[in-house]
Parts: structure tokens; C-alpha cells; sequence
């Protein structure tokens, strides 16, 4: 019995850190396709929209009522946001800085 709790825990973190994935490489997807589109607002208002209900329906599915696979899922999902960050590349600036500047 202790395995199968083990196991479950550990799919679920693993099914936190797919859905975090999902959202926070969603939300990088989107910034980058938003700021080049005539129309920002609707992607940025379909993007939350869409990333919030597949995490909310994963979220509600994973945890099947248990709190401990849904507490394994949100540190998958917090662990999934730390490598996204981390991945993905840094924004180029367009403003000219100062040499002099400190």
C-alpha cells in the first residue's frame, strides 16, 4: 500500500509539472506571438483564459479529492514554472543604454 501512495504522489507531481509546462509555456508563447499582433488583447485574454481552464480541469482530475496529490501536482507545477523561467530565452532591448550609465 505504502508503494502504490508513493507512486501516485510521484504521477502526480509529474502530471504538475506537464501542466505548469503547459502554462507557463503558453504564457511565453503568447507574449512573444501578442506583441507582434495588431490585436494583443484577444490573445492575451484567450491565452489566461484557455491556460487557466486546462490547468483548473488538470488540477481537479489529478487530484481526484486527495489533497496530497493535489499538493504533489502544485510543487510540480511551481518546479515546472522555475524551469520554464530558466529556459527560456531572456527579452532583447530595444533601448540604446548608456555607457556611462552605472
Amino acid at each position: 500500500m505504502i508503494m502504490n501512495d508513493a507512486l501516485t504522489l510521484i504521477l502526480s507531481g509529474a502530471a504538475g509539472i506537464v501542466l505548469g509546462g503547459i502554462f507557463f509555456g503558453g504564457l511565453w508563447w503568447t507574449v512573444r506571438r501578442g506583441l507582434a499582433s495588431p490585436r494583443p488583447a484577444v490573445w492575451f485574454i484567450g491565452s489566461l483564459v484557455l491556460r487557466t481552464s486546462v490547468v483548473m480541469f488538470g488540477f481537479y482530475f489529478v487530484s481526484g479529492g486527495d489533497w496530497r496529490r493535489l499538493a504533489a501536482s502544485l510543487i510540480g507545477f511551481v518546479l515546472a514554472r522555475i524551469a520554464v523561467t530558466r529556459l527560456t530565452p531572456a527579452p532583447v532591448k530595444n533601448i540604446k543604454e548608456d555607457p556611462d550609465a552605472t
